[in-house]
């Protein structure tokens, strides 16, 4: 902010990845709104279009989401340039927007409101499904790709779920308990080597336990999971000596009265969250070990 108003800037442009895009949208919206372009050099995450920048301390533990006035007034995505970047992170891109569909469904039968306070439309419940359904088909062949540093079409379609369909999908949809378990693994130092899209993907299994989901959509999950190189245990998220007192503390953290598993269910306790977690990464386990 200091920068921009020594240089008089009219404008700010975030060039990057999740941090640098909402550090940018954060001094655009503190500075009275002024306008916001944002260039993404990732697909690690859904920030380039959405109107809330997250705040976090130094040890990682989210502060508080600040809310824009409006969305970035241009997205400008070059997948030439993406097909380029790290794989990994293109595989924590679709575990963030994996959560997109079920959270937002979790929401709709819930009746929860939308963050622009209204209720959703069938039109956002439509691209939440189609942003999961684009991953189901085209996240291993774009991640292959990106592995050797090609541009494929499968990219351009990820890219499109990953950031356009999964912003519209949590903003104009809603969250439930994925992206709680992710801001709860806060709490837990050994996973905070691991990428945000990565936690929120184990925490979609851990939200499918607590709905009790069927056998075939875990499996299309766990499928889904393996293919991409998303965590499905908590090993692998780099928890590899499991506390039971510090996992309390993951779960306790994801049921604050703020967070957001109450639109999930409000009568989820920490308890349920504590013992969903080890239900999710005993049903990964015994999928691995097939």
């Amino acid at each position: 902010m200091d920068a921009c108003k020594a240089a008089g800037c009219d404008a700010v442009i975030g060039m990057g990845g999740g941090k640098v895009i909402d550090t940018a949208k954060t001094v655009a919206e503190n500075l009275g709104g002024l306008p916001c372009i944002i260039i993404p050099t990732v697909a690690s995450n859904d920030a380039p279009c959405s109107g809330v920048a997250v705040l976090y301390n130094e040890q990682g533990v989210v502060v508080k989401a600040v809310m824009m006035r409006r969305n970035p007034d241009l997205v400008l995505v070059d997948t030439e340039i993406l097909s380029k970047a790290p794989a990994r992170l293109l595989s924590a891109g679709m575990g963030d927007a994996l959560s997109t569909w079920f959270e937002a469904e979790a929401c709709r039968k819930n009746g929860v409101k939308t963050m622009a306070r209204g209720q959703e439309t069938e039109t956002v419940a439509m691209m939440s499904r189609l942003c999961y359904d684009l991953l189901l088909r085209y996240g291993s062949e774009a991640l292959d790709g990106v592995k050797r540093g090609e541009y494929t079409p499968a990219l351009e379609k990820v890219v499109e779920a990953n950031i356009l369909l999964s912003g519209v999908g949590f903003e104009s949809g809603g969250l439930a308990a994925a992206h709680a378990i992710n801001d709860g693994f806060a709490q837990e130092p050994q996973a905070h080597g691991m990428y945000h899209g990565e936690k929120v993907a184990f925490g979609v299994l851990t939200q499918l336990v607590l709905q009790k989901a069927d056998a075939q959509t875990l499996e299309e999950v766990l499928g889904f999971l393996a293919r991409v190189e998303l965590p499905m245990t908590l090993a692998q998220l780099g928890i590899t000596e499991i506390r039971e007192e510090t996992l309390r503390k993951v779960a306790e953290a994801a049921c604050v009265p703020t967070q957001s598993t109450k639109n999930l269910s409000p009568d989820i306790t920490a308890e349920d969250v504590y013992q969903a977690l080890l239900e999710a990464d005993r049903i990964g386990r015994e999928y691995l070990a097939r």
